[in-house]
């Protein structure tokens, strides 16, 4: 570094400014994909000086923009005296230059430089392009340094952008309403998660940051008349961190008015197909060593039938002494005196990793889905799906319950689990009763994470995140 701020005051004395505010050079600005198809004609580029080759009165480098690279080519026969401050310039260092696109004798696509600017004196060596950053811990700290160094992990985050762009077109072209809803809340609710607390100090009060996608303020919205709507975003829930699992992640949420969960089912199908189509061009993948074809017949499979072929356990029936001494036997874990709902839903987790799927999962009891609508002929279960891929959800959805008496017992229950110390069962919004009570029709109500881009890309989640969360550095 001391070398670099040793060309840093000679450019400062030099009277030149090492970080200008504009380009001062003639010619108009454009990307170098656009220059290397721009044969013998004058362009102005820029970019980061990528390597330097020096041979006497001639320089060679190689300028990358987002766009691409191309070979510059600096003579002092050309730039006169001006040539000296090339001594000045490192890699990594950003330059604009103009000049004329030629073919050099090795065929090499090349701008002979006419003139330069520097726009940015850097004053810290760049890693280098062949080792990169090798410890995943300094990947994640300096990710600005990853990212430039690692063009596979930049594609990955173009395809992101294009992975919720497809969805997002796709919704609309069906006819849904982009929402925007309050990430603050008094109540957190939508999901059974533990909620990040946080403080307004206009209003002293303490307030919650959301941990569904506006599931019930989406809900209120067609108690207030709309029949289609999403909302992509990001949420945050205080939870552990895994392969699969972050606290501050994007999720997309969409509610569907006078439809039932078999009608969702069908429109989640079609938009998994789009989006992957759109994002990676195919619809086969390889996730976790398992091969995985989401064009296949999506089948449905039974929460309860599933859990009891595949453990040998009848939910239904089971007490919690009984499920407790099958998770025993499975050696999963668990805290003392977790409700049963929590049990049966460590039995299902150990479950679903043997299936790869795609499927729906379906049948689900009604003590693991409190905002979910009874099935009529079996109201000990409830009309919610589950999109299961490569042994993990994927994806959620309901019929949801629109019937407010039920609902408040409902609450009346994920409270009282609240107050013998399950932070993660839900509140009881009161408020939100109160809408249902002016009506809400039937809805269907799907959500997904960004979990699913991380699968399909075949990464833990966190790499699939720009700027992952870390512990401040000592």
């Amino acid at each position: 570094m001391d070398d670099k701020l040793e060309k840093l005051e000679k450019i400062k004395s030099l009277g030149i400014n090492p970080y200008p505010s504009k380009i001062n050079l003639k010619g108009k600005h454009i990307l170098i994909s656009i220059a290397r198809e721009s044969m013998d004609k004058e362009v102005l580029i820029t970019g980061r000086v990528w390597s330097l080759r020096v041979h006497g009165g001639v320089i060679f480098a190689d300028l990358k923009d987002s766009s691409g690279i191309i070979q510059i080519l600096f003579q002092k026969k050309t730039l006169n005296e001006k040539f000296e401050i090339l001594s000045l310039i490192d890699t990594g260092d950003f330059l604009a230059v103009n000049g004329s696109v030629i073919k050099t004798q090795a065929g090499e696509i090349t701008v002979s430089v006419e003139d330069f600017q520097i726009l940015t004196k850097s004053i810290k060596q760049l890693p280098s392009t062949w080792y990169g950053l090798k410890d995943t811990e300094e990947r994640y700290r300096q990710r600005y340094v990853d990212l430039l160094l690692n063009d596979e992990l930049r594609d990955i985050f173009i395809k992101k952008s294009i992975f919720w762009n497809s969805m997002r077109n796709f919704l609309i072209e069906k006819g849904f309403l982009e929402v925007e809803t309050p990430v603050l809340e008094n109540t957190a609710g939508g999901a059974d998660a533990k909620p990040f607390i946080t403080h307004h100090d206009a209003l002293d009060i303490d307030l919650y940051l959301r941990i569904s996608m506006g599931e019930l303020w989406q809900k209120r919205l067609m108690v207030a008349g709309f029949d289609k709507t999403f909302e992509i975003g990001r949420q945050f829930r205080n939870e552990g961190l895994s392969r699969e699992h972050l606290q501050d992640y994007t999720q997309m949420e969409f509610y569907w008015a006078y439809v039932n969960y078999e009608d969702s089912m069908k429109l989640v199908e079609e938009m998994y197909k789009f989006v992957a189509k759109e994002t990676f061009g195919k619809l086969k993948f390889e996730i976790g060593g398992e091969s995985v074809n989401l064009e296949r017949n999506w089948e449905k499979i039974d929460y309860t039938e599933t859990i009891n072929e595949k453990i040998k356990i009848d939910i239904s029936k089971a007490t919690i002494k009984e499920i407790e001494t099958k998770l025993k036997d499975l050696k999963t874990d668990y805290d003392k005196n977790l409700s049963k709902s929590r049990l049966i839903d460590l039995l299902w987790k150990h479950v679903r990793k043997e299936i790869v799927g795609p499927v729906f999962l379906v049948g689900h009891p009604v003590e693991v889905s409190p905002l979910a609508k009874r099935i009529e002929s079996k109201p000990e279960n409830v009309e919610r799906y589950q999109v299961i891929i490569a042994g993990s959800e994927m994806g959620n959805g309901y019929s949801e319950l629109n019937d407010p008496i039920d609902q408040a017992e409902r609450f009346k229950e994920q409270q009282k689990l609240r107050d013998s110390g399950d932070l993660e069962a839900q509140m009881n919004d009161w408020d939100f009763v109160r809408a249902l009570e002016y009506g809400m029709p039937p809805v269907s109500g799907f959500g997904v994470s960004e979990r699913l881009f991380s699968f399909l890309v075949d990464k833990p989640i966190k790499e699939t995140v720009l700027f992952p969360l870390l512990r401040p550095e000592i």
